[in-house]
């Protein structure tokens, strides 16, 4: 409880306040027997995020994820290459020809982190060519972060771990098969990587891998078997962008496009973010602003923090942990 009575302490006002209290209308939500999913945006798992996260998936914290496929792939390309990543603090200072420089020793940055790429997305483009040829060759499709699930639960990727792969977020909702939902994962590296072998005819059904279309409708049926009035489910917003966007619209969706009744709104509703809201800026709507789309209540629990995810993220996890 050190954390958690140094932020109770502390924290008092401002940003500063708004994550104490959507921290603690988190602990509510979920001790009230709801549902949360989080929704993970921006670099989140190259920020390493999955240390804290891993454990919120152990404790059952967390019951579905909507997120990037970046991040659905850095998580694991942390998993197997950390040793070769590399930090630069000065990130600010680098000029054209020092980002040149990086790109001619393969090092793609990330702010202040650099992927390897040989160690990283070489290494785990050879395991996941395998399953996604396999799959293709049987007439199977499935989703992106199903084919992980299978790498990983496999042992094939174990040789390479170079951190404790408790920290590894995908790893522990692969050994949970905890719901998750990939919107536009072709805007990744590996979604480019595997419309080149597409292209190339190493995969001769691009349909192998499952599309955002699919992703919809299993949110669907997920959140109608899921949410109940009794039994609501909760929305944690890392960031902005297509990983917020996606999933919050299924609601209007089963009620203004399916006509469904009976479906409750989301019931909870928090946003990390360090924009404002302007035209474009403020991804997916304030709070208020969602409820004219019907996607949250008058009554539902709102927070906004607008602060870094890197910092807030982790601090309201280490609360709802109660450590």
């Amino acid at each position: 409880m050190e954390v958690s009575n140094f932020l109770k302490k502390h924290f008092k006002h401002f940003n500063a306040a708004s994550l104490i209290d959507a921290a603690e209308g988190y602990k509510k939500h979920l001790a009230d027997g709801n549902k949360m999913m989080i929704t993970l945006a921006g670099a989140m798992s190259t920020a390493e995020l999955g240390i804290i996260l891993a454990e919120m998936i152990r404790q059952d914290k967390v019951q579905a994820i909507t997120c990037t496929g970046a991040n659905l792939e850095e998580d694991i390309f942390n998993l197997v290459a950390h040793d070769f990543y590399e930090r630069i603090p000065h990130y600010r200072d680098l000029t054209p020809a020092d980002e040149q420089a990086l790109l001619e020793r393969h090092m793609n940055r990330v702010t202040d982190t650099c992927i390897p790429e040989h160690e990283a997305m070489r290494r785990l483009e050879n395991t996941v060519l395998k399953f996604w040829e396999k799959a293709d060759q049987e007439g199977k499709s499935y989703f992106p972060h199903e084919f992980f699930y299978q790498i990983l639960l496999s042992g094939d990727l174990e040789q390479y771990y170079q951190i404790d792969p408790k920290n590894s977020w995908m790893l522990e909702a692969a050994k949970k098969n905890l719901p998750i939902i990939v919107p536009g994962w072709e805007d990744s590296t590996l979604g480019n990587i595997y419309a080149g072998h597409v292209i190339s005819g190493d995969i001769k059904n691009v349909h192998t891998m499952k599309t955002g279309i699919q992703y919809m409708i299993e949110l669907a049926d997920w959140y109608t078997k899921t949410a109940k009035e009794e039994s609501t489910i909760g929305f944690f917003q890392i960031g902005g962008g297509i990983a917020g966007d996606f999933p919050i619209c299924v609601v209007p969706m089963l009620h203004q496009d399916l006509q469904r009744t009976g479906v409750p709104l989301w019931g909870y509703f928090c946003q990390i973010s360090d924009s404002t809201t302007s035209y474009g800026s403020y991804s997916g709507a304030v709070p208020n602003e969602k409820i004219t789309w019907g996607k949250l209540g008058i009554d539902t629990p709102k927070y906004v923090i607008e602060s870094d995810a890197t910092i807030v993220a982790p601090l309201i996890f280490a609360m709802v942990l109660d450590m």
